[in-house]
Formats: structure tokens, sequence, C-alpha cells
């Protein structure tokens, strides 16, 4: 019978950050709401939805692979999604400046990058040793087309509900420069969090590094022991 992990305890600090991060995003919707712009509201209701994912999967007892993830996967998430929709929005939507993107991207692709790592840890399964190669190659492929992805759903908003999320409704330059800068800026950013994980994950980086390097090198002759045998 497959054994399942207990549910890891949250520290307090989480916590708090997670209900700041709702909170933020319940008064900008509401703000926004009550100002004219109800597509804010709409977006702070599904952005506050999906800051309770990690809650939620626990309603299955831990027995979703989700409880195999860390917390702090959720507190990225969270803080990325209340910075996009209240930073964010506010500022393309109320500002002339045009930068706001750059930041939200190189994060989101760091972020997709860190969460693919721990996917490829665990479709790996117990039984296999961890390759961290494997992984990186793995987390940067699924972060950049997760990008990917994202470019598709705006140019489909921009061209069946006339949005403006490419900054323009037919094909043109400016279109194409900000799809291109966003892939780009994204994929630095899953490239970083490849090579951050990767280390960290190798005891090249981190505050426990020696303790991590030593297992890391323990794991590593134990399988070449293996293959020779």
């Amino acid at each position: 019978m497959k054994q399942w992990n207990p549910i890891p305890a949250l520290p307090r600090a989480h916590e708090i950050t997670w209900w700041v991060c709702r909170a933020l995003l319940f008064l900008w919707g509401a703000w926004g709401l009550f100002t004219g712009y109800t597509s804010e509201f709409i977006q702070a209701l599904f952005a506050i939805a999906f800051t309770h994912l990690w809650d939620l999967f626990q309603l299955w007892g831990g027995r979703t692979f989700i409880t195999r993830c860390p917390y702090h996967l959720q507190t990225m998430l969270n803080c990325y999604i209340c910075f996009a929709c209240v930073v964010g929005t506010t500022v393309n939507t109320r500002t002339a400046f045009q930068h706001i993107d750059v930041p939200e991207h190189i994060f989101a692709g760091y972020l997709a990058c860190v969460g693919a790592f721990f996917l490829a840890e665990i479709m790996q399964g117990d039984k296999r040793p961890v390759k961290i190669s494997v992984q990186a190659v793995f987390s940067l492929c699924f972060a950049v087309t997760l990008l990917v992805g994202w470019e598709f759903y705006e140019f489909t908003m921009d061209r069946l509900y006339g949005f403006v999320m490419q900054h323009g409704q037919a094909p043109n330059a400016g279109g194409l420069t900000d799809t291109m800068c966003d892939l780009l800026f994204g994929s630095a950013g899953a490239l970083l969090g490849m090579f951050l994980e990767a280390f960290k994950r190798t005891g090249l980086l981190g505050k426990d590094r020696k303790e991590v390097r030593k297992a890391y090198l323990a794991e590593k002759e134990r399988w070449n022991d293996g293959r020779k045998k």
C-alpha cells in the first residue's frame, strides 16, 4: 500500500503572508468594483482562489501529490499573484509606465522553473535516485512551455475580445516586440531558477549547503556503485 507523507505544518510567518496577500487582493478588487473596474473585481476573486491551492489540496487528507511540494512555493505564488494584480494591473491601467511586465515575467519564469523541479522529483518516484540534470532540463522546458502558453492566451484574448494585452489589435511590430520581450524576460527568469535550484540541491548554495552537498555526493556514489554491479 502506498505511503503518503503527512501534511507538513505551516509556519506562522508563511500563514500571515498568505492572508496579507489575500487581504490586499480583496481590497484591490473591491476598490475596482466601486470605481467602475468590474473586471478587476472578478480578477481578484479568481486570484484569491488560486492563493488557496495548497489549502484546498489538503482536503483529501494529504493523499495528493501537492503535499510533497513545500509550502514556500505557495508563498511565492501568492506574492507573485498579489504583485501582478495589485501592482501590475494598476500600473498598466492607470499610469503610462510600460515596463512593469519585466519583473512580472522574470518572477513568473523563476517560479515556474522552481515548481517544475518538485514536479520532476515526484514523477521520478521514490525508488529512483534523484537526477539533478534531468530535473534541471525538465524544469526549464516546462517553464518555457508555460510562458509560451501564456502568450497564446494573450493573443487569443486580444483577437476574440478586443483586449490590448499584446499592445496591438492587429499583428504589428509593437505586439511582436511585446511578445518576444515577455518570452525573453520569462526565459531569463526560468534559466536563473534552474541554476539556483540545481545549485541548492547539489549543495553549492544555501544555508545548509555542506550537509546537502555531503548527502548529494553520497547518493551519487551509491548510484554509481549500483550501476557497476
